[in-house]
């Protein structure tokens, strides 16, 4: 497991380019977030089992706020995550409650959630996450990059 100086927070692991975009890289326990309006690429992917999801995920809320007062016409977004813990899960409701936001606005919003093929639980998650949203919500299956 990583470990980080004590006084580590992932607020500062953020990368804010601009107002319009947010990057984080990702590590062993976060995902990859790249947020970037101007290119158009709104995507999480990795693993995401942070100690603290909340927190991890408040920049990237905050972020899709500010976004919401001024988003592009078509919004993708992709989720391609191989892990997350039970609290991700609920951060993710909530990134994907912000987008449901902006299609009841009139905008055009898709979510993908990119999965392996044989990974069951990935699916199922993502068959839930799509049950309690009123978005287009595509799962999207690949080859397991182990075959």
């Amino acid at each position: 497991m990583t470990s980080f100086p004590v006084s580590f927070h992932y607020e500062s692991s953020f990368k804010i380019v601009e107002i319009l975009k947010l990057e984080k890289n990702s590590t062993h326990d976060t995902p990859q977030v790249i947020l970037d309006k101007d290119k158009g690429i709104f995507s999480i992917s990795g693993r995401s089992m942070p100690e603290d999801a909340s927190k991890f995920y408040r920049p990237i809320l905050n972020w899709l706020n500010n976004y919401l007062k001024d988003p592009n016409p078509t919004t993708i977004f992709n989720i391609e995550l191989e892990y997350f813990n039970s609290s991700s899960i609920k951060q993710l409701l909530s990134v994907f409650q912000k987008l449901q936001q902006l299609s009841k606005n009139g905008y055009e919003v898709k979510v993908i959630w990119t999965y392996e093929e044989d990974d069951e639980l990935i699916e199922a998650k993502g068959l839930e996450m799509k049950s309690l949203v009123e978005l287009l919500f595509v799962l999207k299956p690949v080859k397991s990059s182990l075959q």
